[in-house]
């Protein structure tokens, strides 16, 4: 009975042996490849962290292989998000996207620029590997945005939006793209490198969202000026309404393909409207110093304070005074303000005469 029991004392819950439990698990231990792999890999300007998650599954963008995070080692790319495994990070071949954009930071703008795959050697665009239309030895791929071709392990039929098409034909149906375009596209979406004035000017007089954006941005402009003489404004941090969107407190011009995207679905206009009313009722009633800095129609002299940014008024180009609007196409756009300033300026540079001389 002796015997048994001090066997039965021997027993983990587990059913094993304490010292064949102390085995395994030293074994184990020994076998962890998380404690060999360094925690920073930097190739190729790809900064690459090693992952700590082992429940999440992920794929690897090189060997198009799901990422077991139990038992594999596998890092992200800080900068394009790029994700492999241990063992395939020396097996890359393309540097990180990051550093296209911030050396190249444009798009596109040729709506699927396809040169053949002749032209590419019958080779992947990206890799390098042989490819063919007729799937042998590869399937070849067409990429929307580059129009070039990949193979199947760098094209994966994501889908994305493309900017030539939003541009040029206000076309916002996502398209396949390689893996590569994705990435790009996903990093380029919030940065404002779009000139639509000059890209597509015809635009704005078929897309309605735009004109109301573009009139909401330039009146924000006008309004910054109150903003920045103004102390209740600066403490209250106004402009930080569109930290989102820095450009928009800089010009009227620029756009991003996120802005795009926010006009076409609605949701750009309705923030922006919410935006312009809170800078609006800042100048015009809650602020007496940003009150003060109103005008006065000097053509009639009647009604209540004018703004640049009222819609119902005129802003002479010369001189920035404020006109209502049909005051000031009723006295043929001439300011009387700029008029002063002319007999003024004549006066100082006025020859003197001859008593003067004398």
């Amino acid at each position: 009975m002796g015997s048994r029991s001090m066997g039965r004392r021997l027993l983990h819950p587990s059913g094993l042996k304490w010292p064949v439990l102390g085995y395994v698990s030293t074994h184990c231990r020994k076998r962890d490849p998380n404690e060999d792999e360094p925690n920073i890999r930097v190739l190729l300007e790809h900064r690459f962290y090693k992952e700590k998650s082992k429940s999440v599954k992920q794929t690897c963008d090189k060997c198009n292989t799901i990422i077991w995070g139990l038992i594999q080692t596998w890092y992200t790319c800080t900068g394009c998000y790029y994700r492999c495994h241990s063992k395939c990070l020396n097996l890359i071949s393309k540097p990180c996207v990051r550093s296209k954009v911030s050396h190249q930071a444009e798009y596109e703008l040729n709506i699927c620029p396809e040169a053949g795959l002749d032209s590419q050697d019958y080779r992947c665009a990206e890799c390098r590997a042989p490819i063919s239309l007729r799937g042998v030895p590869s399937e070849a791929r067409q990429c929307d945005y580059t129009g070039q071709y990949y193979c199947s392990h760098c094209h994966w039929n994501d889908l994305a939006v493309i900017p030539a098409r939003v541009v040029h034909n206000w076309d916002f149906e996502p398209r396949k793209v390689s893996r590569c375009s994705l990435r790009y596209l996903a990093l380029m979406v919030s940065r404002p490198v779009l000139r639509l004035r000059e890209i597509n000017p015809l635009l704005f007089n078929y897309v309605e969202e735009l004109v109301e954006i573009r009139k909401l941005r330039q009146d924000i402009l006008l309004m910054k000026p109150y903003f920045i003489t103004c102390k209740e404004a600066m403490e209250a941090r106004l402009l930080l309404q569109l930290q989102d969107r820095q450009h928009f407190v800089e010009n009227d011009e620029m756009y991003s393909v996120q802005d795009l995207l926010d006009a076409h679905t609605g949701r750009l206009g309705c923030s922006l409207t919410e935006t312009h009313t809170l800078f609006a009722k800042h100048i015009k009633l809650d602020c007496e110093r940003c009150q003060a800095k109103g005008f006065v129609c000097e053509l009639c002299r009647e009604g209540d304070v004018l703004f640049p940014f009222d819609s119902h008024t005129s802003v002479c180009s010369d001189c920035s005074a404020v006109f209502h609007r049909d005051c000031y196409y009723d006295n043929s756009t001439t300011c009387p303000k700029c008029a002063r300033l002319m007999l003024r300026k004549q006066s100082l540079f006025q020859e003197p005469g001859p008593d003067m001389d004398a």
